[in-house]
């Protein structure tokens, strides 16, 4: 846990970015690369942006720097970066809460992630995990919602913030079981781990990326996977299925993502960059080893996806009346 910790302080420092030298007009990159994160250092998203953003890097010969943005659900890094300059040198990195689910649950956002950035290529999508901590009194998903059905509303969940993967998967469940369960909101899925580990918080459904540590050290415990299938890195954790609640899957994404209007030619080059990074086998195998699965698909087809995405969770949000307003 203190390796943890000193990571956390020195990824949470602010970072500056390097002076870059004078380039040939009309080359790209031209100076370093701004990848926006909308979380705290520590979560999912932000551990799969640093990998990729160093691997993609040393390929277009440019440093990219991560900028952790967390607040407002997600919503003040994608306006930060819908607001840049349409130049190839401010990214985003998106997932399923600020562009697939956010304009559904915020009324009038703007601006619309859908209009206002351009989608460059899907990095991965992974399961998550429905993790409790050691106070929790239970071994297994159907004892945890038998626990919600005797102290309606009593049990906390945390997430990265409102409108999260953590935040959704948690509605979705409580709305497939028929319980009530509390959701608490954090600036980032690290910060909300640590509550959980300490028992501020009973239960957190958590990407594997961010939380398997967590479960290996045994500071937390893995009740459930919201894969369709067990995972091979954890054989012996049953999925949300096999605990009683059919046809729940629940995937977190994480995708590149630029400011609309950035010329294609910029967005094909970067896409390129980040397919290539993630067929390098020591990226590739990070990526698999932490329970997510590798995309790298071309613009067109990650528009297509992020479609579905939004059309998935509108259901879900009108459904489970989730409001945050």
């Amino acid at each position: 846990m203190r390796r943890r910790q000193v990571l956390a302080v020195a990824l949470a420092m602010p970072t500056l970015l390097p002076k870059a030298a004078p380039a040939k007009e009309g080359v790209w990159p031209d100076g370093p690369i701004r990848l926006i994160v909308p979380y705290a250092p520590g979560g999912g998203t932000d551990v799969i942006a640093r990998a990729v953003a160093q691997k993609a890097g040393e390929l277009l010969k440019a440093i990219i720097v991560v900028d952790n943005r967390p607040g407002g659900a997600g919503n003040l890094a994608t306006r930060m970066a819908a607001e840049a300059p349409p130049d190839g040198n401010t990214l985003l990195i998106g997932n399923i809460g600020p562009i697939a689910v956010n304009p559904s649950l915020f009324s009038n956002l703007t601006p619309d992630p859908g209009s206002a950035l351009a989608p460059v290529t899907l990095i991965a999508a992974a399961p998550m995990m429905i993790l409790v901590g050691k106070q929790v009194p239970v071994n297994s998903l159907s004892e945890l919602l038998a626990l919600a059905r005797e102290k309606p509303g009593d049990l906390t969940y945390g997430s990265a913030g409102n409108g999260s993967a953590n935040h959704l998967a948690g509605a979705y469940l409580a709305l497939k079981a028929g319980v009530t369960l509390q959701h608490v909101p954090y600036r980032g899925a690290g910060p909300a781990l640590n509550d959980l580990a300490a028992g501020t918080v009973q239960m957190m459904p958590a990407t594997i990326p961010s939380s398997i540590g967590l479960v290996r050290d045994g500071l937390l415990r893995a009740l459930a996977v919201t894969s369709t299938a067990r995972l091979p890195i954890l054989p012996d954790v049953p999925t949300v299925a096999e605990a009683g609640l059919p046809g729940y899957e629940m995937s977190a994404w994480y995708g590149v993502m630029a400011p609309a209007k950035t010329p294609r030619p910029i967005i094909d080059r970067l896409r390129d960059a980040v397919a290539e990074a993630l067929r390098r086998p020591e990226l590739r195998e990070r990526i698999l080893a932490e329970g997510a699965e590798p995309s790298g698909n071309s613009p067109d087809e990650f528009g297509r996806f992020i479609t579905a995405e939004r059309t998935k969770w509108a259901a879900v949000v009108r459904d489970a009346k989730i409001t945050v307003e």
